[in-house]
């Protein structure tokens, strides 16, 4: 099945913030048909979408690894269609706030050597907005940080309704 690209530009109500797995779901050339229609009744909603950098980065070198060009393409469309998100200092150092955070409170989502996307990708979801809601499979780890809901459970009408109302 393939998904069609739109971009929509409405106003900001709670963004939808793309990680990286349903990222590179919706970017496979024959995605499953559960993803393509959330995907589509998503996209004709009045949400925004947004591919945070760091998503992109970990859907890319994936890829890039695995030799699948086709995939490529379609996740490039999706940064032009969509509303990509790139990283600024503003981002990683906040990262590295939530970081050091969740290691003072025991609760690390990685070993300390590695790079944490998740709390680069929170940083990101963050400074869209704090009503931002992360679409993803990895909810354990995101949730600490940011409201992170499994892609599956997200409707466009979430998007719609602020929890500050």
């Amino acid at each position: 099945m393939e998904i069609a690209l739109h971009r929509k530009v409405a106003p900001l109500n709670r963004p939808i913030i793309l990680d990286a797995g349903p990222l590179g779901m919706i970017a496979h050339p024959r995605p499953n048909p559960e993803i393509a229609e959330w995907y589509k009744r998503i996209v004709s909603s009045d949400c925004e979408i947004f591919v945070p950098e760091v998503a992109d980065y970990e859907v890319r070198r994936s890829l890039l690894l695995r030799g699948l060009g086709l995939a490529l393409g379609r996740l490039d469309e999706l940064k032009q269609e969509l509303n990509y998100w790139p990283l600024t200092t503003a981002q990683m150092l906040k990262a590295a706030e939530l970081w050091a955070e969740s290691w003072r409170k025991g609760q690390p989502t990685c070993d300390p050597k590695e790079l944490d996307c998740d709390v680069i990708l929170a940083a990101q979801a963050l400074s869209v907005s704090e009503e931002a809601i992360v679409a993803t499979e990895n909810i354990k780890h995101l949730a600490r940080f940011v409201d992170a809901k499994h892609w599956k459970d997200i409707s466009a009408d979430d998007c719609m309704n602020s929890s500050k109302e």
